[in-house]
């Protein structure tokens, strides 16, 4: 489970003490785990798994994936926090303050394009 720990922190790009923050451990209890020279008690994985995203099958075994499914709300949130975070005249700053504010009339009207696209895309086979 050590390699597959530190694994993690870096496929998430964090230090040590920034995944031990994460789940509320020393940095040097991270080091211990990922060295092999101490494990970690079934709490701090199901912490790992939790703060993470991790599947808990892939963490003890090694088996699956890494990271557990997101759900399209889970998606739609993160995409949401990452563009609201970076710059405000990105194109897609810009589409989500421009959706936020359509009625749901508008919203209708939109439906109706994505799926003439839709159709249009597959009738090209652009698929």
């Amino acid at each position: 489970m050590n390699e597959r720990i530190k694994e993690l922190r870096k496929a998430l790009g964090l230090t040590q003490q920034k995944f031990a923050d994460a789940i509320g451990v020393r940095q040097n209890t991270v080091a211990q785990y990922e060295m092999g020279r101490n494990p970690p008690t079934d709490t701090v994985v199901n912490l790992i798994c939790r703060e993470f995203n991790v599947s808990e099958e892939w963490i003890r075994t090694g088996e699956g994936e890494m990271f557990q499914p997101k759900s399209r709300n889970e998606e739609l949130f993160e995409f949401a926090a990452k563009v609201s975070e970076g710059d405000p005249s990105s194109i897609q700053a810009q589409l989500l303050a421009v959706m936020a504010r359509l009625t749901d009339e508008q919203w209708e009207v939109l439906a109706q394009v994505a799926q003439k696209f839709v159709e249009e895309s597959k009738k090209a086979g652009l698929e």
